[in-house]
């Protein structure tokens, strides 16, 4: 079931989502050549308990998880596409991409975003991936109008990205989002025929985020249980807002 969410819980969803907004630009301030991932991942867990915020990732785990996640970012460089672990001694080096994912919950109500930061001077092939990515989230946002349907904002996605050359990645896919972390619908960065087409209205929302590989679009899971990563070792970047559906437009929660 499609939840539609009103003005007053739109707002306390804003709040939320300016929140792991501010944490996001932090962190991607903070990443340099040696950066140790351990470090973003102890800095956002500050920011939130500071805020009286709840990590909505750790300790995640969804039907389909064998174990619970047990970190409150996301941080997945290179190659790998989401659900990267921020484990310590990890540091990254010039030349790198990290995307930083995150989310959290204020007052019941949950805001979640991603942004993929260059390591010092990056190649112009990863630079124009972040691009086209960061671009196709944009694209897809300003589908999300009342009276469009799921389809407009999931090919918006796949157009831009398949027509710069690059691959979505199918097998993870934006999602509802609430008073739950994930809720109904699935939002996909491709048209898939096999799944239900609703049509946008008023107080929905969704949290779209193209995940987009430089090569093929085929990933597989490590040996943790999370990581998913692109088989052809080419590198993958993520955007990710969360929107609303609203008589003037979309409305994205995760900016200020």
């Amino acid at each position: 079931m499609i939840v539609r969410r009103s003005t007053s819980e739109l707002e306390k969803m804003r709040a939320s989502g300016v929140l792991v907004y501010q944490i996001l630009q932090k962190l991607g301030d903070m990443v340099e050549e040696g950066t140790v991932l351990w470090d973003l991942e102890v800095s956002a867990a500050k920011m939130m308990a500071d805020a009286g915020a709840k990590p909505a990732f750790k300790n995640y785990k969804p039907a389909s998880a064998e174990t619970a996640y047990p970190f409150v970012l996301c941080t997945s460089v290179n190659h790998e596409i989401v659900h990267g672990m921020p484990t310590k001694g990890r540091k990254v080096k010039r030349g790198d991409i990290v995307s930083i994912d995150t989310g959290l919950s204020m007052n019941g109500y949950f805001g979640d975003s991603a942004i993929t930061v260059g390591v010092g001077e990056i190649s112009d092939s990863a630079k124009r991936l972040m691009k086209v990515t960061e671009e196709a989230l944009e694209l897809a946002i300003q589908q999300v109008q009342v009276g469009n349907r799921l389809f407009d904002v999931s090919g918006a996605v796949e157009r831009h990205v398949t027509s710069n050359g690059f691959s979505v990645v199918r097998e993870m896919v934006g999602h509802g989002i609430g008073t739950k972390l994930h809720e109904e619908p699935q939002v996909p960065n491709y048209v898939d025929r096999q799944q239900e087409n609703p049509r946008l209205k008023e107080g929905m929302v969704m949290a779209i985020e193209p995940m987009v590989n430089m090569g093929k679009a085929d990933m597989k899971i490590l040996p943790d249980k999370w990581t998913a990563v692109a088989v052809d070792g080419l590198p993958s970047a993520h955007f990710e807002h969360v929107v609303a559906v609203t008589a003037n437009g979309p409305w994205v929660l995760t900016k200020p």
